[in-house]
């Protein structure tokens, strides 16, 4: 399943294979190193470009380009590509529930503030990839009640949260991590549409800063277990290692007691789990 990058995006069932499709941002080196070739940083010896102090740093922004209008990625051979739904606004994650609904997670980071140098030129880069549009939060659901490959039906499956992203299907409850906390919502087979308040499982760490906000959410096999991802709060420690408690790191909740351990640290973004 691929995202277009549209600002108001679509979404394109491929294959039962899932992939997401992000603008990024990469550094580039000056122009006067001399180019490596793509193999030289590999082995035992690799060869790396040497370290470049510079006031303004060289930044490439990957722009965000939408499909046109009835364009369609192009299929390997066997298979074929159909728009399921579109008019999404900056979906970031998908959750496929047993019944065949698909839900979609309309986020985006949380407000920040926006005084200071740094975050004004990110708000830039940001915006020229496509990312710098107010978080929707919400969860959409989408539904082909006749399998045809287009989703008919939609509805706010959720709305009112805080920058979601993770989401699973638990003991017949779906449970979403907020950027600040793991919830839990009573649900009915076939619901389109839950307003019942949600209960508090556990607080995330989020905070000011809150540098990487996504929080992952995945169920062990037996259902025991739930597993949320916490990214750093910066990229190599400048905001200060105080602000790293609990994060870059994956935590374990036992779904019957409620009780929470570190599973995995020194993990910068772990995203996606499986």
């Amino acid at each position: 399943m691929m995202i277009s990058t549209r600002p108001r995006r679509a979404f394109w069932i491929v294959s039962a294979a899932s992939a997401l499709a992000f603008a990024a941002t990469g550094l580039a080196t000056c122009a006067d190193q001399p180019a490596l070739s793509p193999v030289a940083g590999f082995g035992a010896a690799p060869q790396l470009p040497a370290p470049e102090k510079s006031l303004v740093p060289t930044v490439n922004i990957a722009p965000a380009k939408g499909w046109v209008r009835g364009a369609k990625p192009v299929a390997a051979p066997g298979f074929s590509v159909s728009q399921f739904a579109d008019d999404l606004v900056h979906p970031r994650w998908l959750y496929f529930l047993p019944n065949g609904d698909v839900l979609v997670a309309e986020t985006n980071a949380p407000p920040k503030d926006a005084n200071s140098l740094r975050a004004m030129v990110m708000k830039q880069v940001m915006k020229r990839a496509g990312a710098a549009v107010p978080s929707p939060n919400r969860i959409t659901l989408l539904r082909d009640a006749d399998r045809y490959g287009v989703a008919e039906t939609r509805s706010v499956f959720l709305d009112g949260l805080n920058s979601p992203f993770g989401m699973a299907l638990v003991g017949g409850a779906p449970y979403v991590a907020d950027t600040d906390a793991l919830l839990r919502f009573p649900y009915a087979d076939g619901d389109t549409r839950i307003t019942a308040k949600a209960t508090k499982l556990l607080d995330l760490p989020a905070g000011p800063i809150n540098h990487h906000w996504t929080k992952n959410l995945v169920a062990s096999r037996d259902a025991a277990k739930l597993y949320v991802s916490v990214g750093s709060d910066s990229n190599v420690g400048e905001n200060g290692i105080e602000n790293e408690t609990g994060r870059a790191a994956i935590r374990e909740i036992d779904v019957a007691t409620g009780g929470t351990r570190i599973f995995a640290s020194g993990l910068r973004n772990p995203v996606d789990m499986g």
